[in-house]
């Protein structure tokens, strides 16, 4: 019989699970299944957005938008365009639910464990194709598969669900750490949005000074060489800052500390021409963007949430 057997809510970036059904089945091809859940969560952010693994009986499906999968087992003759019209309900209620800070800041298992009631409500009705009233969505689902078909995950790249991992598996987990040039960061916070933006604005106010500064130089007005350079001296730090704030280097936390302590050193030296509110602004938004590239850190490995 096909028929949808459980669902998963996960966030991408490091595989923590946001809601599931709580029917699991005990037998032992489901508690297999479980292992390849788990694995999968792991590799999300490393897989395409929509995905199949046949496990023999048992097929997992998932999608991923918005830095959440969504996942679900099925068995093996389930159709593919009712699994994958299932994975897209789930995820356009779990959208309208709840917003992206809350999924993004959540820190403990299974906090969104009400949203199980939707998914139970809704795998009852897929798994009675008869009582479905949405031909015409399934057969716009059915049109953009055969357009963008599932990618099908091999098994070699998964690795076993008993604990050892295939040599393809080795040598995908080590071609990540080959070039830091291709890490990913954490998906990016409303603060280190206004840090960005913070940031910008003090180069733009240092450039614009050192403009007026190189203008004195010219009308021969007595201006120090020495501050033109300390205004252009900040404007780059101000825009290394906002690079080290979207893009990952190595040893990208020291290079944070250094850009904010010639921060520092160019408003000490611009002292007698800034007054004591802007050297605050100028000082408080380097430390400001420092912590923000200290807190927005590469995604590692996940943790083995028990999904």
């Amino acid at each position: 019989m096909s028929m949808i057997l459980s669902a998963s809510v996960i966030r991408v970036r490091d595989g923590l699970p946001l809601s599931a059904s709580t029917d699991y089945e005990q037998s032992t091809g489901m508690q297999e299944c479980r292992k390849y859940f788990k694995m999968l969560s792991r590799k999300l952010a490393q897989l395409p957005d929509r995905c199949t693994l046949k496990t023999g009986p048992y097929n997992i499906n998932f999608i991923s938008s918005l830095g959440v999968s969504y996942m679900m087992l099925c068995t093996e003759n389930y159709p593919n365009v009712l699994a994958f019209s299932f994975l897209d309900e789930l995820q356009k209620e779990f959208i309208t639910t709840y917003n992206m800070m809350k999924t993004n800041t959540a820190v403990r298992p299974y906090c969104f464990i009400e949203f199980d009631n939707f998914i139970q409500r809704t795998k009852q009705r897929y798994n009675n194709p008869r009582s479905l009233s949405t031909k015409i969505n399934l057969s716009d689902m059915q049109m953009e598969i055969k357009l963008r078909p599932p990618y099908q995950i091999p098994m070699c790249e998964l690795g076993s669900a008993n604990g050892v991992t295939s040599a393809f598996s080795v040598d995908y987990k080590g071609a990540g750490k080959i070039s830091s040039a291709h890490q990913r960061l954490e998906p990016a916070t409303l603060s280190g949005i206004v840090a960005f933006i913070l940031s910008l604005l003090c180069g733009a106010l240092n450039l614009i000074r050192g403009f007026h500064a190189i203008e004195s130089l010219l009308q021969s007005d007595g201006e120090d060489l020495n501050y033109i350079i300390a205004f252009f001296l900040g404007t780059a730090a101000c825009l290394y800052q906002c690079y080290l704030l979207v893009h990952y280097t190595s040893w990208r936390n020291v290079k944070s500390f250094l850009t904010f302590g010639l921060i520092c050193l160019c408003n000490m030296y611009l002292y007698e021409l800034r007054n004591l509110w802007q050297l605050f602004f100028h000082v408080t938004v380097g430390a400001f963007v420092t912590l923000q590239i200290w807190l927005r850190q590469a995604q590692g490995k996940a943790p083995d949430h028990d999904v």
